[in-house]
């Protein structure tokens, strides 16, 4: 039986594949394992947004709470997605709520940690950047096609 590292969850994960070793490297001095159960809230829109997360496997459900209808899902997140971006901007407050659907297995970034490392190798932070940017693209095509269904 292979033992899982937490470096090659991490070199292995859709986010980092392909990242340098010195950047995996990087980034395990800020990463943990994380689990959430069925029902949990992993954080509530307007909560300092502390970490960032790369799903292993289970389910996340992002959603608005709407006054009139309650918690409105925006996007069902998976295996091999991400949660989180907020902590990239400053004032690094979570914008939605994220909670498990099911068990759901995650590594946890943290923020303040990677961001002095970016800032201390700005290759590293531009890097991560740009795959940020793609994940912030796909989820704007989302919406996009949310959006169409909503009004066609």
């Amino acid at each position: 039986m292979e033992t899982e590292t937490l470096e090659g969850i991490l070199a292995e994960h859709p986010f980092a594949k392909g990242l340098k070793d010195d950047y995996v490297q990087l980034m395990m001095g800020c990463a943990s394992n994380v689990r959430f159960e069925a029902g949990q809230f992993i954080f509530h829109g307007g909560e300092d947004a502390n970490q960032f997360y790369l799903i292993r496997d289970g389910k996340v459900s992002l959603e608005v709470f709407a006054a009139q209808r309650g918690p409105l899902t925006i996007l069902t997140l998976e295996g091999g997605d991400v949660l989180g971006w907020s902590w990239l901007f400053p004032p690094y407050r979570w914008k939605f709520d994220a909670r498990a659907l099911e068990r759901t297995r995650a590594l946890g970034l943290d923020a303040t940690c990677l961001r002095t490392k970016c800032e201390a190798d700005h290759d590293l932070g531009y890097e991560l950047l740009k795959r940020f940017v793609l994940v912030v693209e796909q989820r704007l095509q989302a919406a996009r096609f949310q959006l169409l269904n909503v009004y066609s």
